[in-house]
């Protein structure tokens, strides 16, 4: 087993940024809402143990499926002694968030397959709308994108059955 070096032990905040691929301000905002942390040098330096580059990594994956930062402080938080998550509580939480990423993912397909068609908003602006919602028919079945959310939650439900 390789001797870790005690000098390499800790990272400076600029070792953290390079090694992580995170800005020093993104670092920095990340510890200011408690989704890491940082030791203090005697002259108030910043030093982060490398475990913390996998909590980068679980934190910038996590937003980059969409999860909020106050859903993966929560992850986080709902970990023993704030320890930075294992496979297997990387699996549990993904687990968590399953059914709001497959609706994500059901919305982005649909959106994908109708990016050029009329989402039944009701606006009467487009050309097409004349075509599609006479009379601003949808207008009274409710506000806001009528067709397309229903057209989502039906296949929302087909995925599901």
């Amino acid at each position: 087993m390789p001797s870790v070096d005690p000098g390499r032990s800790l990272l400076a905040i600029g070792q953290l940024s390079e090694r992580s691929g995170t800005s020093v301000s993104a670092l920095r905002f990340y510890e200011k809402h408690g989704l890491i942390s940082a030791e203090r040098t005697a002259g108030n330096q910043r030093r982060y143990r490398r475990d913390v580059l996998r909590r980068i990594a679980f934190i910038r994956t996590s937003q980059r499926v969409g999860i909020s930062l106050a859903d993966i402080r929560a992850a986080l938080d709902s970990l023993p002694d704030a320890r930075t998550p294992t496979r297997a509580d990387w699996m549990g939480i993904s687990a968590g968030w399953r059914a709001e990423l497959d609706a994500r993912i059901a919305d982005l397909q649909h959106l994908r397959t109708e990016l050029d068609g009329c989402i039944g908003c009701g606006c009467l602006s487009l050309t097409t709308c004349a075509l599609n919602n006479p009379g601003d028919r949808l207008g009274d079945e409710g506000a806001g994108p009528v067709r397309w959310e229903a057209e989502a939650n039906q296949a929302l439900d087909a995925s599901a059955g």
